[in-house]
Order: structure tokens, then sequence, then C-alpha cells
């Protein structure tokens, strides 16, 4: 089957409309005949072999149907490539009709390039909400464009914002094809904008197609290119435009091939489609890492916040080798208050934003530093730290605190009182390490402050007779009856109707003392106690809205916060249906949340419970959303059906740009996951405003209702101006 005979026999006037090429074999022979229009599809009128036109991936599949026809088989058929000259790849159907030994050739590559699109646009979701690394989303791209289109390599030139060159960052190429000159020459190159042809691209926004990579000048790569036998090449500029309304430019893509092309409307025809998304995989990476930041900075100091400073001490503490050390340094400012007091928190301000500085300054390589409330601060040393070093940075620290802080005209003198833990002398957990560093520290106050002092345990906190107190009488609370709920409305952002209900817990003790939850919830958490006051809060709040149901308000859902011991209990699908059962009330009626540090920490055992809820009726919300550093990748695996957007993103808004951005890309995100989205902390009209514009469907906070009691909660419900 080498023989080709072009041209025996003429298209008829329907097949040159249709497109449609003829073609025949002699079952004798193996010569084939090829009609001027299917002879067209090879690109020449004629050509001593046409079949070594088609791709050589594809060649086996040519011959396996024309050597079946030849043996008298039917219906033969199959798709194939070829490159021609000026038209690039380009995809061939061949059919077989009926018993005969010929059939048509048709042109498919227009269906083809649809359903690349297609494949373009599923890639663009797929990376959009489940790749949390730029490096696969780009590489992924280029790959997928080289290897649909028929292109040998592809790149793309990203600008470096502080040397202000284009350097070429990814680059994918075709496995067989041998461009390692092109890929050396391409790796140390760096231009600036305007400069060559990668800079005149960037910097004018127009995107250039040539015909001869070796004998265009300004490509800077044209000697490198000769050696690998590149030809054609197109580059086109990545622009977008972001939140702010600000035009940005990542970089330029380029792909080249090895033939001579003409231009086309494949590649270009996808230009922007793909421009667009590695424009939008950028843009989301980089409002994913503010978003991460934010969560895990404190907004004053900068420093890591208290929730991010002990995951760090949580995975130093996990991945401690058997006998390695190290230490805690826990910091609390002596005389703060009365700076407070006297000058106002501006000066309180001053105080802890230059003692936050000078502890970056004297930190050794590999320490991590946090502030973890008001003038409390703490200092994780690197693995393998020494007591000796330990000593060293606690002696710098109260150097550092001693030095006087300038705040306008007055120099504010303040000290330091320094707790120092040991891993695993003091503890092989944060919990245990800090509680130890928190013990010594008191005792450095109780020997007149400004000291570092390592513990012993020979002692407590000063505070903990009143602790021991407080966890006395928790474990009878319950028993006694002390616990009640108050609920939090959450209103549709609209009209303001109240849609769901948060339960909150309250604890009064018998001398009418109202503990603050932040007070007792924490040592329930120590004590195990969480989990009995869990199944109360579920237990009273199934109770209430039995109540409600019988008022006549068959609508409003009650959330109810889970406790991580509570959640990774596989027993609790049947504990919670029965609960729901004995109230008869509907577990649709229930929403249970759960913060994401809940499923990040045990995401396993989490989500399996997670489903069987779901399937059992019972709402899932995912809250604080943001706090809990979860990667979009499992985001898009939990199986719930609202998150809530923390308070601490509704801070700034309407006035701060960037939480104007994380809360509108937060919302954009929700809408597109198909997820009922809260915004908590709602406290001004200006806030509502903001969520009302962008779409923000629920909303929770001050503004739109403070907690209040049940027969309260009647009222509101029954006379929404009583809100």
């Amino acid at each position: 089957m080498q023989n080709i005979d072009i041209f025996p026999f003429h298209d008829d006037a329907g097949d040159r409309l249709a497109g449609l090429g003829r073609w025949w074999l002699d079952r004798a022979d193996g010569t084939i005949a090829l009609s001027a229009v299917a002879a067209s599809f090879f690109g020449t009128g004629r050509h001593p072999d046409c079949l070594a036109l088609i791709e050589p991936e594809d060649r086996h599949l040519v011959h396996a149907a024309l050597d079946r026809i030849k043996a008298g088989g039917t219906d033969a058929e199959c798709e194939f490539r070829v490159r021609t000259d000026g038209q690039g790849l380009r995809w061939l159907r061949l059919q077989q009709i009926g018993t005969s030994a010929g059939g048509i050739l048709v042109d498919v590559t227009a269906a083809r390039q649809a359903a690349a699109r297609e494949r373009f646009n599923f890639a663009l979701t797929q990376y959009l909400v489940g790749t949390d690394s730029i490096d696969d989303a780009v590489t992924g791209i280029l790959q997928l464009v080289c290897e649909e289109l028929g292109w040998e390599w592809g790149a793309f030139w990203a600008l470096d914002d502080r040397a202000g060159t284009l350097r070429c960052r990814y680059a994918w190429q075709a496995p067989r094809q041998a461009l390692a000159p092109f890929r050396a020459a391409s790796a140390h190159l760096a231009m600036a904008p305007g400069e060559g042809l990668i800079g005149t691209v960037w910097d004018s926004g127009e995107a250039r197609w040539i015909e001869d990579a070796s004998g265009t000048a300004d490509l800077l790569r044209a000697d490198a290119a000769r050696a690998c036998g590149l030809q054609s090449a197109y580059f086109f500029p990545v622009t977008f435009v972001a939140s702010d309304a600000c035009l940005m430019r990542p970089g330029v893509l380029e792909f080249f091939s090895v033939q001579q092309r003409q231009p086309d409307a494949q590649l270009p025809g996808l230009a922007k489609s793909i421009s667009a998304m590695i424009a939008q995989a950028v843009e989301r990476m980089t409002q994913q890492e503010r978003i991460r930041v934010r969560a895990q900075t404190d907004e004053m100091t900068g420093l890591a916040n208290r929730a991010h400073f002990y995951d760090q001490l949580d995975r130093q503490c996990r991945d401690a080798r058997t006998g390695q050390t190290f230490g805690v340094l826990f910091v609390d400012l002596d005389q703060f208050k009365p700076i407070n007091d006297a000058f106002g928190h501006d000066a309180g301000n001053v105080v802890l934003t230059a003692f936050a500085g000078r502890l970056r300054a004297l930190a050794p390589p590999g320490w991590r530093i946090g502030r973890l409330g008001g003038d409390e601060f703490a200092l994780l040393s690197a693995p393998g730290a020494t007591p000796d070093e330990l000593e060293r940075v606690a002696e710098s620290v109260l150097d550092a605190a001693r030095r006087r802080f300038v705040y306008g005209e007055h120099r504010l003198a303040v000290s330091a009182s320094i707790g120092i833990s040991t891993y695993p002398d003091h503890g092989g957990c944060t919990r245990e390490l800090l509680h130890a560093a928190d013990a010594a520290m008191y005792a450095s106050k109780r020997n007149g402050r400004n000291l570092a002092s390592r513990f012993c345990g020979d002692g407590a906190p000063a505070d903990a007779g009143h602790r021991i107190g407080l966890l006395t009488d928790l474990h009878g609370a319950i028993r006694r009856g002390e616990f009640f709920l108050e609920y939090q409305p959450i209103r549709t952002s609209g009209d303001m109707d109240i849609e769901a209900v948060e339960a909150l817990i309250r604890w009064r003790r018998p001398n009418g003392e109202i503990v603050p939850p932040n007070v007792f919830i924490p040592l329930a958490e120590q004590s195990r106690l969480i989990v009995d006051i869990g199944r109360w809060v579920v237990r009273q709040a199934c109770l209430d809205l039995a109540r409600l149901r019988a008022a006549g308000l068959d609508r409003v859902r009650v959330h109810v916060n889970m406790a991580a011991p509570e959640f990774i209990d596989a027993e609790l699908p049947d504990r919670l249906t029965a609960v729901v059962a004995a109230a008869g009330v509907d577990p649709r009626g229930i929403c249970l949340e759960l913060t994401e540090g809940v499923v990040m920490k045990h995401a396993d055992k989490a989500i399996a419970i997670m489903r069987e809820l779901r399937r059992r009726g019972f709402g899932i919300g995912l809250d604080d959303f943001g706090m809990g550093y979860s990667s979009l990748s499992l985001l898009k695996n939990l199986p719930i059906g609202s998150l809530k957007i923390d308070r601490l993103f509704m801070a700034g808004v309407p006035y701060d740009r960037n939480d104007c951005a994380i809360v509108r890309s937060l919302l954009d995100l929700g809408r597109h996951m198909k997820l009922t989205v809260v915004a908590e902390g709602v406290e001004t009209d200006a806030q509502l405003g903001y969520l009302r514009q962008f779409g923000c469907p629920l909303v929770q906070g001050w503004l739109p209702g403070r907690p209040v009691p049940l027969e309260r909660l009647f009222d509101l419900i029954a006379q929404p101006q009583a809100a």
C-alpha cells in the first residue's frame, strides 16, 4: 500500500460542495486512488506517498483500516492527523462505504477544534477550582495547546517585578522533539519590556505571528531555533483587568512549530481564551495567597496571629524526630496597661508594632514569631536549639523590651516577663508547651518582672486558682441547668427576613455571673467537657426548633456549632438522628457548622461523617471560612451547602481595598460552587450596602440582630420591624 494514484477519477459537484473526498483501494496490488478533493486534504495536488504526511503515531490506524478492507472487511473507519505546508495540523476521517473497496475522506478539523475548545473550557474550570499551584495550571495549559493544535514548543514568559525583566518561567515541549539548544537559550535569556520580540509583544499588548523563526532577528534566539528546526511561531500577551480595575500584564505566551505554517484561525482564535485561563489562574492564586496571608497574620504587627502560630507549633511537634529538641518563649509586656490608660490606644499600638519589629530583628534564622493577643507574644525556636541558645534569645528579648519606645514627644518604658518551655521535656504538644511556658512567665512576674524563667514544674500560673474554680463549676453546670441558648438571626440581605438563626450557648453561674464563652469554651476543650456541652446544645436546639415549628414558623433553620471531638466520632450520625427523632423535628431544619480547622486536621474521618449526615438530611456549613487555610482542591470535595465569611474579612468593608477584594472573591466562589454564603460581622449600613451590591444572600451580625432568647426570637420573626 505504498503506491498512491492521485486523481484517477473526478469528484462530482455535490462532493465538492460538501467538501467530501473520494478514495479507492485496489485490493489486488494495494494501490490507493484519491480524488482531487481528497488529495487537497493532504495539501498537495500530487504526492508520491500521501501516507508519509500522516502523523507517525496515527499511521498504524490507517494501515489497519486499509488491511481490513483489502482482506474483504466492511465498515472500516478511522481518524488520523496529517501535517500540511501552510495549513498546520489537520484531522481527517476515512470511512469505507458498505462492502466496497472505497469510500469517503472528510476533513473533521473544525469539529476537532470545537471539541478542543470544549476541553479548554473544562480545563479552565478545573484549573480555577482544583489547582493550588500556578506551575500546574500554566504547564497544563501549555501542554494542552501543543498536543491539541500540533505545536512542538510552548512557553510562558513572566515579568519579574524586582528585576524588571521578562524571563521564561514555564515551558513544555513535545517529548520526542530534540529542542535542548532552544530550551537552554530560553532559560538563560532575560529581556526588558520593549526589548526583542517577547518584550515588544508584552509592551505593545499586540500578538505577533512569524513564519521563519530562524530569520527573525528580534527573536534573540534565532540561532537556537535554526539548530532545532523551529520555523513558525505565534506570540501573544496575557492580560486581565484585576478586581481594582487595573490592567495587569503578567507575561507573554509563545508557541513554535517545526512546520512552515501560515496564519490560521486555530491558535489566534483561541488566544483570548488561553490568555484568560492563565490570567484567571494568576489572579486566583494571588487572591488565594492574599487570603491565606491575611488569615495567618496579625494585622497590626505583621507577625503570625494566634491561630497560625499554634498551627506552626502543632506542625513542629508532629514533625520532630526522636531526640530532637526545641523551645517556646512566652513573652508578656510589663506595665503596658498604664501606657494605654495614660496616652491612649494609639500609644499602645506604637509600642506593640515597634516591639514586633525588634523581635523580627533579633530572632535567629529558622525561628518563628507570633502575637497571641493583647501584649502577649511567643517565639518558637528552630529544631535543635540548645538551652543556651534559648537563654541568649530570651536575654535579647528582655533587652529589646527595656529600650524606650518613642511616641510623639514621649519616651515610653516597659519591660517583659518571659517563660521558657522545651520539647519534649515540658510537653509533646502545643497545649502542653504553651501551658508550661505560660506558667514560667507568671513565675517571672511573681519574682519581680523583667525576667526570663524556665518551666520547672513546681508551680502554676498566678490565675490557676480561678481557672480551677471555673473548671470545677463547669463540670456541674449541665446537671444544675446553668446553660441556656440565645439565637442570633441570619437574615436575607435584601428584605432582611429571618432565614435562619445560630444557636449560641451562655453560662450563668449560681451567683448570677455570666461567664463569657471565650472563657469557658477553651476550658471545656482542654477537659473534654466540650463533647458533653456540644450534645446538650444540639438537644436543646432541637427542642427549641420544635417550639418554632409548633408556632407555625416552618422555614427557619437552626445553625449549631460542632467541636472537633464531636465531628470525628463515627457514632455522630446515629446519635443526631435519634436526637431529632426524639424532638420530633426534621433534620433538614438543622445546619451543623464546623470550622475549616476540623476538616483540615481530620479530613478523612470528617468528610465521611459529613457525607453520611448530608445523606440523612442534615445541612452542613463551613464556619469562619478563610481562617483554616484549606485549599480549594479540598473545598470542592466537601459535602457542604453553605459557608460563612469570617468577620475578620468584613472589618474593612467597604473602605479597605484588600478586604473588599477578598469578600468579592469569596462571594464569587460560593456562587460558582452553588453554596449559600453568609457574611458574619455585619455591623454598619455601609457593609450591608456593599454586600447587597455584590449579591451576598445572607448576613449575620449586630446590624441584622444581636443574640436574643427564644421568646424574643418569636417576636422578631412575627414582627420583622421589631429588629
